[in-house]
């Protein structure tokens, strides 16, 4: 095994780890404060899960000798970020995670669930997605209107270094974040004190709450939009490389690393997907079967950023929220495009999905379920008339 170890593998390892760190802890961090997340709890959760997906990367890549690169759940945390905070607070959300890992497991476990997920109507799950992005990419602009010279610095950044190479741009959108928090915002005189006082990690343990809210409004859409958007596709980017995984297993582990991280704050833990393609080509490695140390590498980097969340937290923490939301957002922005591109794509799902998509964009919940659960379900419904309506025309 380190026979096959390269320097090639370990530089696009470490690579993957940065930029699966940088590029979305921001919208993490805002997902888990969005569902009642103390400081302490929301840094305790970004360290669980960036250990989690560090662990289950190289666990499963040694025992599978694939390139098998794992990550949060982005979207899910931008779910988390739309629903607000549920009756019960964060320990119902907590409860909701861990619902969400056992039914992760299932779905590797037990077939029919699995494709069940998968028979969810593309354009409504992507309709869906896009509801729950939108919001956060509204940031950037909030960003500049609440202070220009705050909040340009960023979006520049984003958008000079994303025309050269996309997948720097919110690395460097980062980049610029520290800056103006560095050289334009006044912080306290104990600031770098208290940011140090973090650097020795600390966790916090949530006990959770089992609800009817937070099953319906956390557990099963965080299910969908992981399953959805991230598991289904990590499997198709390796096959889209030449390796042949068994879904199953690759599921189940990601759903067991899940369930260790929910009662310290973690939502998810899946495949990834833009990374995985990172650590599944040919930039890892010419030979295909010696790729699989990139994604042990990038799982090495994780655990020690992951060990490093409490100060990332905290040195955060010190600028106005809305400028972190503006990170977060221009992380997002990608992914609302393609999830809306693929949702109003079809012409007979258009109005489905464009219900889908305004009832989650919406905000709105109903009898404490947000809006997420109603959007799918709504849309759904519509799809279905639609169907019904047009199988009876053709008799």
């Amino acid at each position: 095994m380190l026979r096959e170890f390269s320097l090639q593998s370990l530089f696009i390892g470490l690579l993957t780890a940065f930029v699966g760190f940088a590029s979305s802890f921001a919208v993490v961090l805002h997902g888990l404060t969005g569902v009642g997340a103390t400081e302490a709890q929301a840094a305790s959760g970004l360290m669980a899960l960036s250990v989690s997906m560090g662990l289950c990367a190289i666990v499963l890549s040694v025992a599978t000798r694939l390139p098998v690169s794992i990550a949060w759940s982005t979207p899910g945390a931008a779910l988390l970020a739309s629903s607000g905070t549920v009756a019960g607070g964060f320990s119902t959300a907590v409860g909701g995670f861990l619902i969400c890992g056992v039914l992760i497991i299932l779905a590797g476990l037990w077939k029919p669930l699995g494709r069940a997920v998968a028979a969810i109507p593309t354009p409504l799950a992507n309709a869906m997605l896009a509801g729950v992005l939108i919001g956060l990419c509204f940031a950037p602009v909030k960003a500049i209107a609440f202070n220009p010279l705050f909040g340009l610095p960023i979006v520049l950044a984003w958008v000079i270094v994303g025309s050269a190479n996309r997948l720097f741009a919110v690395p460097a959108a980062l980049l610029a974040f520290v800056l103006v928090l560095a050289f334009g915002v006044d912080m306290p005189a104990d600031a770098m004190a208290r940011v140090s006082a973090t650097l020795i990690p600390h966790v916090e343990w949530v006990s959770p709450s089992f609800t009817l809210a937070g099953l319906v409004s956390i557990a099963l859409p965080l299910f969908i939009v992981t399953m959805a958007s991230q598991n289904i596709p990590g499997i198709t980017v390796l096959k889209v490389n030449g390796y042949e995984p068994q879904p199953g297993p690759l599921f189940t582990t990601t759903g067991i690393f899940s369930i260790l991280s929910a009662p310290f704050g973690g939502h998810a833990v899946n495949l990834a997907a833009i990374t995985a393609a990172m650590c599944a080509g040919e930039d890892a490695h010419h030979d295909p079967s010696r790729r699989y140390w990139s994604a042990i590498i990038a799982g090495a980097g994780y655990i020690v950023l992951g060990l490093l969340a409490a100060a990332v937290t905290a040195f955060v923490s010190l600028a106005p929220p809305i400028l972190i939301q503006a990170v977060a957002g221009l992380a997002l922005i990608s992914a609302f495009a393609g999830s809306a591109m693929a949702a109003f794509k079809e012409q007979d799902s258009r109005e489905a999905a464009a219900v889908t998509f305004l009832v989650t964009a919406s905000g709105v919940s109903f009898a404490g379920i947000s809006g997420a659960f109603w959007g799918l379900l709504a849309g759904g419904l519509m799809l279905a008339l639609a169907r019904f309506t047009r199988s009876r025309g053709r008799r």
